[in-house]
């Protein structure tokens, strides 16, 4: 006969075992789609990924990640198996920011932890900026703020985003009546690598890909991109100097941490007022630099993980009557492996207690 702690502790190992579960969030264009990763006894990591990829960009470090916390990573607009904005109608920003707001709108969260790659780092700092009081935790891969042009070269960038938007959604208008250009799977391979600039390895591209491309109905061994190709001309939110400062000023007493990746010039000296401004006005901001491209996060994860996983352990610890370690797990994080043999203590001194009372 199994005891009752017995039980409740399989139970909990089957919680933080379990397979992801694949969820779906009415918007009102549609849905966005996501799977939830472990826990689901607590509120999750909300992870967001970068301009053009997918969740599949956080394969390689969910599972690095502490256990005690579920992440739910879901697909943006447009991307991935998310819904497409209706014909004639652009991407911006804002419909981005607002998605983060739906999602905790759906489960009822009054507070909200965010992991975030590239573009989705920009849309965090402007989530956080303006609501710092419902942002309880924030990881940022390799952008600290958003982006700003002078502005004669913002004059070209909008005139050049407008005119390829106008492109793109005219062949999403033809995209219902005449299949995409098709490719094999080893050219969508090099297109997805040099695309990125060879931030993407080669090796890594297939996580990418996956919610990424549709098999082709005329050509049976190719593909084609199904992400929305309106996406790559979405309104971007731009700020100059003084706004992005007075952006970061409001950010006084949430844990964030910036990981950027050493090969990137991404995080720049651009970025230094408003790194400064962090490090001077919250207590909590971290930055680090690891070994790695853009996509740090999925070419080395591991190095990504050594930084995130203590982070997530300070701000965010264990909950003991949601959490449990298996023991057998050798890969578990040093502070992880600490705080189990600090619970394993103090039930020690607990059943001491309770058998001198006897």
């Amino acid at each position: 006969m199994t005891s009752k702690s017995e039980g409740e502790e399989h139970k909990h190992n089957e919680q933080h075992e379990q397979e992801p579960m694949e969820v779906r969030i009415d918007m009102p264009w549609g849905y966005v789609v996501g799977r939830w990763y472990g826990n689901r006894q607590v509120r999750p990591i909300l992870a967001l990924h970068g301009w053009l990829d997918n969740l599949g960009t956080w394969d390689k470090l969910l599972p690095l990640l502490p256990k005690h916390l579920g992440v739910l990573c879901i697909d943006l607009p447009g991307h991935g198996y998310s819904s497409k904005l209706p014909e004639g109608i652009a991407y911006h920003f804002v419909d981005y920011l607002c998605v983060i707001l739906r999602v905790m709108e759906e489960y009822g969260w009054q507070k909200v932890s965010l992991m975030a790659h590239s573009m989705s780092a920009m849309l965090c700092f402007i989530f956080a900026s303006l609501y710092p009081h419902r942002t309880d935790l924030l990881v940022s891969i390799d952008i600290v703020k958003t982006r700003y042009r002078k502005p004669a070269s913002h004059i070209d960038y909008l005139r050049n985003n407008i005119e390829g938007y106008m492109v793109e959604d005219e062949r999403f208008a033809n995209a219902k009546r005449q299949e995409p250009p098709a490719y094999t799977y080893s050219e969508l391979e090099q297109v997805l690598h040099k695309g990125s600039e060879y931030s993407v390895e080669l090796k890594n591209c297939h996580h990418i890909l996956e919610r990424n491309i549709s098999r082709s109905t005329k050509f049976p061994a190719k593909y084609f991109f199904s992400r929305d190709g309106r996406c790559k001309y979405y309104t971007e939110f731009h700020t100059s100097p003084p706004f992005a400062a007075e952006l970061a000023r409001t950010i006084k007493n949430v844990p964030y941490c910036v990981i950027k990746g050493s090969e990137s010039n991404f995080i720049d000296e651009q970025s230094d007022e408003v790194i400064g401004i962090l490090r001077e006005n919250n207590p909590h901001f971290e930055l680090h630099e690891v070994q790695g491209t853009h996509h740090v996060h999925l070419n080395n994860a591991d190095g990504v993980a050594a930084i995130i996983n203590p982070f997530i352990m300070h701000h965010r610890p264990p909950l003991l009557e949601t959490w449990t370690v298996d023991e057998a797990d050798e890969s578990l994080p040093e502070v992880v492996k600490d705080f189990k043999l600090a619970v394993e203590d103090s039930e020690n001194v607990k059943r001491r207690k309770r058998k001198s009372n006897l």
